[in-house]
Formats: structure tokens, C-alpha cells, sequence
């Protein structure tokens, strides 16, 4: 299997969506089925059931998963090294992110770079449909996460930045005009679902209005990219984090302070078991300048 291949299967394994592979791997969804059913022709057995509604691994497929993981970790690493050495580099910090406002922690990175010259940190984009998968499978060293995080084999640092909450909402719906919504307006909406757990989803995309009104939750997304289209027609309105107005600016999407909400702490958590000494400088730098806000 060529490198490109594993990589492939590996992706795919994980995500068990053609499409999302595709798209994270910068690939056609042909370029993912084409390498797949030459892996199944090599090994003579089939990789991945396949249907109409889902994707799930085989016995075959689960053995080569889990028998090419640690191998693949392996060569990355070392290609990794090889890669710092060249650079003058000794370590790298792979901090994963929900959105894409890393210019948000400039001032926490300019700082990790005066004190840690020779660590060379790197932001990765995780979903909040699995916020703590990246960092159980060592694909990230850090990640920040809106508060609070409950997991036992996982650490909480402190606190990066502290974000407002606000209402996405089509540019055309009937709250887009105001100045402010409260929680209690959501009582009247259809909510975007899909944050897990569930108990970390309600901290951002509460069940229930203050007074108790149930809060009607449509559809399920994963990603903030998948959000924007259903956003944009009027299918569903979300919560969100006031930097999505500077960042994820379009002209047919609307956002509107909730201001009963209180704001999102946004903390550094790792894998206890897999805490390092760049995980603790970097922790010690944003504990040193404090929350930082937009």
C-alpha cells in the first residue's frame, strides 16, 4: 500500500462518510473509492459494508485499522522530526481548534514563541460533532473547547479566551433586525442539533427556554462549514460564538447579540496521559496572560 493509500483508508476508517474523507483530504469522493477497492483486491477481502445509508468497517477492515495506526503514527512522526531538524526546530505543538480565529490567540502564540523558540506550534480543525476524539487519538496535543468539559481521562488548563454568544440566523429572518434575542426567543425556533455530548452541547444549545418551553432541535450538523448553507435559507438558527461575526461574515447571514447568555470560557484541555513538557509550556504561557477577549 503507497503512503497516499493508507492515509486514505485510515481517514476514511475514522470518519466512515466518503464525502467528508474526500473533503478533508483535499481528494475526489472517486479518488477515496478507487483507492479503497484496490486495497480490497490486494487483500482479497472486503474493507467497508456500504449501503444506502452507511459506511462501517468489516472485520478485515477493523483488523488493518487498528494493525496500520500505530505504523502510520510512527511515520509521520519521524517525518515529522526529520522535518523540525531541518527548520532548527525540536518539537511541535498540535493545537486543535472548533473555528478557525487563531488570529484570536495571537498574542498567546507570540508570547509561547519568545519563551519556546525551538517548539513550532500548528492549529488542526476538529468538530464539535466529536470535540474529544482528536485529542484521545493522538491527533492533537491540545485542544480548546467552550467549557465545561466532564471527561475523566482528560485534563482541563486554563482558560484561553472568553467569547460573547450570539444568534446565526438567516439575513432574512424576522429577529435579524434587532439589536438582542434572549433565550427565551429560541422557544420559537428551530435550533441546530449535533454538538456531543450532550451534557457539553446544552452549555452553548440549551433543551429548554428559561421559562421551560421545549426548544426544537432540526437538523444534526458536525462542522461549522456544515451549518452555514442551512443557515443561510432559513432552515434553522444557532447559537454561536461572537467571533463567528468577524469570522464567518456573509452577506446572508445575520447575528444578533443573546443577551442572557452568559459567555463561553474557552479552556485548553489535553489527554491526561499524554500531558509533555511542551503541553506545560504552553498551558503556563496562557495561564501567565490570562482569558484573552476579542
Amino acid at each position: 500500500m503507497e503512503l497516499r493509500d493508507i492515509e486514505i483508508f485510515l481517514t476514511l476508517a475514522r470518519e466512515l462518510h466518503f464525502g467528508r474523507t474526500a473533503e478533508q483530504l483535499h481528494v475526489s469522493a472517486a479518488r477515496v473509492s478507487q483507492a479503497i477497492k484496490k486495497q480490497e483486491r490486494a487483500i482479497g477481502a472486503e474493507l467497508f459494508h456500504r449501503d444506502s445509508r452507511k459506511v462501517s468497517l468489516t472485520p478485515a477492515g477493523i483488523r488493518l485499522r487498528d494493525d496500520l495506526t500505530p505504523i502510520y503514527r510512527d511515520l509521520q512522526a519521524s517525518m515529522e522530526r526529520a522535518r523540525l531538524a531541518g527548520r532548527g526546530k525540536t518539537d511541535v505543538l498540535r493545537i486543535g481548534m472548533l473555528s478557525s480565529n487563531a488570529q484570536d490567540l495571537r498574542p498567546i502564540m507570540d508570547e509561547f514563541a519568545v519563551r519556546h523558540p525551538g517548539y513550532e506550534p500548528q492549529f488542526r480543525t476538529i468538530h464539535f460533532g466529536d470535540p474529544f476524539g482528536p485529542l484521545r487519538e493522538g491527533r492533537v496535543d491540545v485542544a480548546i473547547l467552550w467549557l465545561p468539559v466532564l471527561e475523566p481521562d482528560l485534563t482541563v488548563g486554563p482558560v484561553a479566551y472568553i467569547d460573547s454568544i450570539v444568534l446565526a440566523m438567516a439575513a432574512t429572518h424576522r429577529l435579524a433586525g434587532r439589536t438582542s434575542v434572549s433565550l427565551e426567543d429560541l422557544g420559537d425556533e428551530v435550533v441546530m442539533g449535533g454538538a456531543k455530548p450532550a451534557y457539553w452541547r446544552e452549555a452553548l444549545v440549551p433543551l429548554r427556554t428559561p421559562s421551560g418551553r421545549l426548544i426544537r432541535i432540526g437538523p444534526i450538523v458536525s462542522s461549522n462549514e456544515e451549518m452555514l448553507p442551512i443557515l443561510s435559507t432559513g432552515e434553522a438558527v444557532s447559537p454561536g460564538h461572537g467571533h463567528a461575526m468577524r469570522y464567518y461574515t456573509r452577506p446572508d447571514i445575520a447575528y444578533v447579540p443573546i443577551d442572557d447568555a452568559p459567555p463561553a470560557q474557552m479552556a485548553l484541555v489535553w489527554r491526561t496521559g499524554a500531558e509533555s513538557a511542551v503541553t506545560r509550556a504552553f498551558a503556563e504561557v496562557v495561564h501567565d496572560l490570562g482569558p484573552l477577549s476579542p
